[in-house]
């Protein structure tokens, strides 16, 4: 089984799309593609990176949305992750964080092992997962159009929302950001008291 649609979104310029209008939004990124595409899109002090920790960010995402309330909080993960962390999507369906917002950038493949098949490309639909779980809004997004109608939703709607956007496999250069495990965990949590000291 293949897409309902055809897919023609290049990943990087899709994650750049969607951090161009951020704000103060709070960042947790999956391992992978997905850190290397925000990194791209420009490094933040309120970016956290996972290196690793496969199938978590959406949990850290649920975390830091729960203990940040007044915050925006973004995940972008790939499909892989997410595929691997499915609970996830249940357990904050049942939380309903409405500053949450889960995006996944879904090129139906495994990246890091050597782009295998995931689910998603058998039919696996991500997307309705979340909305059968209880996610306030919940869709796919194909094309520009598409994509431009979506970033409003990820940043203003009530939460949680879970949107995923289909990419292509084509491949992009690796931009690497700060991979110390101690730096970014006490540069996060700095820009995190600097914007509850301006509150």
């Amino acid at each position: 089984m293949t897409s309902r649609r055809d897919i023609t979104l290049d990943r990087r310029a899709v994650v750049a799309r969607i951090l161009h209008d951020r704000g103060d939004a709070l960042l947790v990124t999956g391992l992978g593609s997905t850190t290397w595409d925000a990194a791209a899109a420009g490094d933040h002090t309120n970016n956290f990176y996972l290196w690793g920790a496969m199938g978590g960010a959406a949990m850290v995402g649920l975390g830091l949305a729960l203990a940040q309330p007044r915050r925006r909080v973004l995940v972008i993960t790939g499909d892989g992750e997410q595929l691997m962390g499915l609970g996830g999507i249940a357990t904050i369906a049942v939380q309903r964080p409405s500053n949450l917002s889960l995006v996944v950038i879904d090129n139906e493949s495994y990246g890091e092992t050597g782009m295998q098949d995931t689910h998603t490309k058998h039919g696996v639909d991500l997307a309705g997962i979340a909305t059968a779980a209880g996610f306030a809004r919940s869709t796919t997004v194909y094309n520009d159009d598409e994509l431009e109608a979506s970033v409003p939703v990820i940043y203003q709607q009530t939460g949680p929302i879970f949107t995923v956007v289909k990419v292509t496999t084509t491949p992009a250069a690796t931009v690497l950001p700060p991979r110390d495990g101690a730096y970014l965990k006490n540069r996060f949590r700095q820009s995190l008291l600097r914007g509850k000291a301006a509150e």
